[in-house]
């Protein structure tokens, strides 16, 4: 069989390059110039026929053949990684994935064993974490994270952004009352998440409902403690869509009010700055979840 295929450079440096938005960050990491680089994928355009990025005045932007190219190169070259460091050896090592408690309980974990069938050779390390601040010295190869997209020392990538909306108890609406309006939450318990910055204040603010000055408020440190005190009747709490599902599935929770929230932070994928995104597992779980996501 003959495959029409351009050369195999040509591929890694537009893949590396697609992945940064950067002739210079393709170049590091492939150790050549940004000059070099930009030559190879210049030269897999012309083979192509077709225009695969933008050249912007400080970054790069995939025009839509390129985005619809890139999913398959990936794939090509995770698998041949993959496929050579198991048949051959060659240091695979696994992959030491870090995320965010709720998120790996809600979002993660029910997921995982499409990756686990999908991927059987790849063995993975799984930690969970709360606060940033508080993790081990442990080498991670992936870091999930909510906030900005901003950490020092990581290359950040955003996973996804959904809407936050109040949840609370059927038992809390009969003893309390139903909460008709946003203002309405004023004179209620209301569970807040530490460290979240898309808070009940914002809430009344986009609604333009005046903070009271005296709101009862109950402080938790995640996403899992707010929905379970929420159960119990001890207040309204303002949760992830995705973190809230099986909970009105199931009848634990209904929907306190018929509103959602646009966040202004997001969770994202943290890359540390020595870790190797060439690195077969890193590319094929990176391309997994971000597939998940949508």
């Amino acid at each position: 069989m003959s495959y029409q295929l351009p050369p195999l450079s040509w591929l890694r440096a537009f893949e590396a390059s697609a992945r940064s938005l950067s002739f210079t960050a393709a170049a590091r990491e492939l150790n050549l110039t940004p000059a070099a680089i930009s030559h190879q994928v210049r030269s897999l355009e012309d083979y192509l026929g077709f225009p695969l990025f933008e050249r912007l005045p400080r970054s790069l932007r995939l025009t839509s053949m390129a985005n619809a190219y890139l999913p398959s190169v990936r794939k090509a070259f995770s698998e041949l990684s993959i496929s050579t460091s198991g048949l051959f050896g060659g240091g695979q090592q696994g992959l030491a994935v870090r995320c965010a408690s709720s998120l790996s309980v809600f979002w993660l974990a029910p997921r995982m064993h499409l990756f686990l069938e999908q991927y059987p050779d790849i063995d993975l390390r799984l930690y969970s974490s709360n606060w940033a601040e508080s993790l081990s010295a442990e080498k991670i190869d992936v870091d999930i994270r909510y906030g900005d997209g901003r950490w020092s020392d990581y290359q950040s990538e955003l996973l996804m952004n959904e809407k936050v909306i109040p949840v609370c108890s059927q038992a809390l609406i009969n003893r309390d009352g139903p909460v008709q309006e946003v203002a309405d939450f004023a004179g209620q318990h209301l569970i807040q998440i530490m460290g979240v910055e898309d808070t009940w204040e914002r809430l009344f603010l986009t609604h333009n409902v005046e903070r009271p000055a005296q709101r009862r408020r109950i402080l938790v440190d995640n996403s899992y403690l707010a929905l379970e005190m929420a159960c119990q009747g001890v207040g309204h709490a303002l949760v992830f869509e995705s973190f809230a599902e099986s909970y009105l599935d199931e009848g634990k929770l209904v929907r306190s009010l018929d509103i959602a929230l646009e966040t202004e932070q997001s969770h994202y994928l943290l890359f540390p700055d020595d870790t190797p995104l060439h690195k077969p597992e890193v590319m094929v779980f990176r391309d997994w979840i971000l597939a998940q996501a949508g």
